[in-house]
């Protein structure tokens, strides 16, 4: 690569330019694929498909922001989502009691894992890829069908709507800005950070960073139960394979959103704006026809492509 493309890489604005690339395809669907786009139930189906992939990826920056990865993301929304559905299988008197022991078994799970790496020292993606084997074959032991049944009164948290606007599309984007405001304003957000940029200097400057990591894992299982759930109200019924889409699919908005995978510089709200962007672009190319297969294949090149321009970014 010439220099003097290094030169023009090293000035460009992360953000800037994951914003022109949302605008860009914006401007594309609305003018050159379908006319379809813009219209409001198709706008709205973008923020309501942006919700489950939005929270699982805001688990997933925590982590990566401290210079891990968890990959046992979607086995915890494939078991969360299976138990909620099949457990309270259509009786309301079980529905809040259920979902609260999920969302403790989700925490639970993600401290394990924060404390697992720690205590043994074993790399994240190792802790987390074993996790995620365990919990995927512990929800097909559990069942090999979608379970039992959600009451109608869940469909609101997927399909309630305020003065016409999905509420949870709103809830979504309060808490990145709320986990925004987290991580600059409060000290264990900046604590994060500090684990994320330079381990060492972090320790001897007393941080205990032991105690950060199990903290990200711990939210991260927290926000994959989240994640689970919602598709339960999307969809009436848990799904044992669902979350294999989003084990690897939940880190994709984090790299195009700018958080390095090294750790220590990125954010939420990159995050925030990286997902529209991976949304609309499926979006774009349902409306062009184009197969699920050739997408994944899509995804995969903008992840290495903004890997590739963050690393050149980094080395000028």
């Amino acid at each position: 690569m010439s220099e003097a493309f290094k030169k023009v890489v090293s000035k460009i604005d992360p953000s800037i330019g994951i914003v022109s690339g949302l605008v860009l395809l914006l401007v594309i669907a609305g003018f050159f694929v379908s006319d379809r786009f813009g219209t409001t139930q198709n706008l709205l189906n973008i923020l309501e498909n942006s919700v489950s992939l939005g929270l699982a990826s805001m688990g997933q920056t925590l982590v990566i922001l401290t210079g891990g990865i968890d990959l046992s993301i979607g086995g915890i929304i494939s078991l969360t989502s299976c138990l909620t559905s099949g457990v309270i299988n259509g009786n309301s008197s079980l529905m809040f009691p259920v979902i609260a022991g999920v969302l403790l078994l989700g925490i639970a799970i993600g401290a394990l894992n924060g404390v697992l790496i720690v205590r043994l020292g074993v790399h994240p993606l190792i802790v987390t890829l074993g996790m995620s084997m365990v919990l995927q074959g512990v929800t097909l032991m559990y069942t090999l069908e979608p379970p039992g049944a959600m009451p109608l009164s869940w469909d609101l948290v997927a399909y309630g709507k305020l003065l016409g606007v999905p509420v949870a599309p709103l809830v979504m984007v309060l808490i990145f800005i709320a986990m925004w405001a987290f991580l600059k304003k409060a000290r264990l957000g900046r604590y994060i950070f500090a684990v994320g940029g330079n381990a060492e200097a972090a320790r001897l400057s007393g941080i205990r960073q032991n105690r950060v990591v199990v903290f990200v894992y711990t939210a991260c299982g927290f926000f994959a139960t989240l994640t689970g759930l919602y598709l339960v109200s999307r969809m009436g019924i848990g799904d044992p394979r669902i979350g294999g889409y989003y084990m690897l699919s939940s880190i994709t908005p984090v790299v195009v959103g700018g958080t390095i995978l090294a750790g220590g510089k990125g954010g939420v709200i990159g995050t925030l704006i990286g997902v529209y962007l991976i949304i609309v672009l499926r979006n774009l190319l349902n409306f062009m026809d184009i197969t699920s297969f050739y997408q994944w294949i899509i995804e995969g090149v903008i992840i290495i492509v903004a890997v590739s321009f963050y690393v050149e970014r980094k080395k000028v």
